[in-house]
């Protein structure tokens, strides 16, 4: 339930800050005084909107913070999802406006989205507001009333799940459909292109390949001559690296190295050794080389013409990447096979998105055949509830009729009245006054709360339009409310404010500065006199004050 409200800096409101118990409480107070100010603050809460214009004092932040005890822990679940703390059933709510227009939101002092604010605020408190009563003539609001009745949860979910799933499959094959038609324009490019490149038939590596083969060609008989050269200074010629290496191994024969220390002479010996090896080997390396160089005019014209195919490809079909016209082979052939193969895959994905849609077509049916039943048990229990508040010729229906499918169903909901004695049902819309839509919503509203489990329920002037007798039974199925939840009404009719367990008085007052709105928690005398001056107005008299007794004597 709602403990504590506190308002710092909102309109009308210097600071506020009040206690609530449990039951019924009652909220007066003279028109203009700021009840709809608490409201409006509070609603910010539930993720309203935020007017710099409500900030009185352009100097300092504007703070609404409310205080929630013995929270059901089914809203446990939510913090702990969205990486709240759970404190044993405490929830602080708190919403901070700056002067420049920034706002910020805070569950349990943890910084919030206005989302997440709104998702943990709806679970702890229902505002009923003259708006309200325009959503109830709304046909989607009245379906969710009942489904939230007497329909599965599961069954709700197991549909939405669905038709996600077949909206998904029939955008997919939309798009596939759109692509496909795209890519059969552009086949006969496509086709042109991949046959170029079919003939070519361009190879990995290829083109670095033939130019390193047609620089060879075309240099053949100057390569062959470095090669010789080189091959001769390393072992063929009588100056060679070879026949040198032999001299200096002959020369060293003759010189004691023992002078020099031990061994000295066999290391330089071996390494001399060593160098005629890889002589040696690089001269017939090389002439393995120079036997593969040989200058061949018609393999070189073969290499030219096709280095120079390669090149033209490639600006052709604007490749600069190695191996460019691969890939792009590649992916043209890729591209062809799915234009080849689309029709297969529209059609797979057509008979997957019938068989989605007979499945779906299924749940809501399930879901069809729910809403019938809660319509017919809500209109019943609704007309028990709302005859004794003077409606007494009342006839209620809430129509189920099948469209469709959408999102929410294939039902369009609608509440059909009759108030009168062998009138014909029409719309609520069109046919209930002020006065019988504050009433029916009030049953409503009994019969959702305790549904819903929601804990605090605050009520804006629901019995607007009522008086008398009517009133009285008002302020009484509120008070059998407040049995079973916290429950908050604003009232301008004694025989309700005579019903609460707490009665909260608002009312303007001058200090140095401004006018500011006040609220002052009653005692049992001045209840009397609340209820007495809402009876008779400014002249109370000792009728009135009597009158005002009773009432409250009976409201207990």
């Amino acid at each position: 339930m709602l403990q504590r409200l506190i308002i710092n800096n909102y309109a009308l409101i210097d600071r506020l800050d009040l206690t609530f118990g449990s039951g019924l409480s009652i909220i007066t107070g003279e028109t203009g005084a700021g009840k709809s100010i608490m409201l409006g603050a509070l609603s910010l809460l539930l993720g309203g909107r935020a007017d710099t214009k409500a900030i009185a004092d352009k100097s300092s932040k504007s703070i609404i913070e409310a205080v929630f005890a013995d929270v059901d822990d089914s809203v446990r679940h939510i913090m702990e999802h969205n990486g709240l703390d759970w404190l044993d059933g405490e929830v602080t709510l708190r919403r901070e406006i700056t002067p420049a227009g920034r706002s910020r939101a805070f569950v349990n002092d943890t910084p919030v989205t206005l989302q997440v604010l709104a998702e943990v605020a709806t679970m702890l408190v229902d505002i009923h507001s003259q708006h309200s009563n325009q959503l109830l003539v709304q046909s989607i609001h009245q379906q969710r009333l009942i489904d939230a009745f007497g329909v599965d949860r599961e069954v709700i979910d197991n549909y939405r799940t669905a038709f996600r799933t077949y909206a998904g499959m029939r955008s997919r094959l939309k798009t596939l459909r759109e692509e496909t038609t795209r890519a059969v324009q552009a086949r006969e490019l496509l086709e042109f292109q991949l046959d170029q490149l079919d003939k070519l038939n361009p190879r990995p590596g290829e083109l670095a390949k033939v130019e390193r083969e047609f620089d060879m060609l075309s240099d053949a008989d100057e390569i062959r001559e470095r090669l010789g050269n080189a091959i001769g200074w390393l072992g063929g010629n009588e100056g060679s690296a070879l026949n040198a290496l032999s001299e200096a191994r002959a020369a060293l024969d003759y010189v004691d190295f023992a002078v020099f220390g031990e061994q000295v002479g066999e290391e330089l010996m071996e390494r001399l050794k060593v160098l005629a090896i890889e002589a040696k080997d690089i001269s017939e390396t090389l002439e393995h080389y120079m036997s593969n160089v040989e200058a061949d005019p018609i393999r070189l014209a073969k290499v030219s013409a096709r280095m120079n195919q390669l090149y033209e490809a490639n600006k052709r079909f604007k490749i600069v990447e190695d191996d460019g016209l691969v890939r792009l082979r590649e992916r043209l052939r890729s591209q062809f096979e799915s234009i080849v193969n689309a029709d297969s895959n529209i059609e797979e994905l057509e008979a997957e998105t019938r068989r989605m849609g007979r499945v779906l077509k299924e749940h809501a049916e399930r879901l069809s055949e729910q809403r019938r039943a809660s319509a017919v048990a809500f209109g019943a229990l609704l007309g028990e509830m709302a005859r004794p508040l003077g409606l007494k010729n009342l006839v209620f229906e809430a129509k189920v009729e099948q469209g469709r499918l959408t999102a929410e169903g294939q039902d369009t909901v609608t509440f059909y009245c009759a108030f009168n004695k062998n009138q014909e049902l029409q719309p609520m819309s069109k046919v209930a006054s002020g006065g019988e839509m504050a009433r029916m919503m009030l049953c409503i509203k009994s019969i959702m709360a305790s549904r819903m489990n929601l804990p605090t329920v605050i009520f804006d002037e629901i019995d607007t339009g009522v008086s008398g007798d009517i009133a009285d039974r008002m302020g009484s199925m509120m008070g059998d409310m407040g049995k079973e939840m916290q429950v908050l009404t604003i009232t301008h009719l004694p025989q309700v404010a005579s019903k609460g367990a707490n009665h909260y008085k608002v009312y303007k007052a001058d200090n140095e500065l401004k006018t500011v709105t006040c609220v002052r928690h009653l005692t049992q005398q001045e209840r009397v006199k609340e209820l007495a001056r809402m009876l008779a107005g400014k002249e109370i008299d000792t009728a009135a004050l009597r009158n005002a007794r009773s009432l409250l004597r009976q409201g207990k």
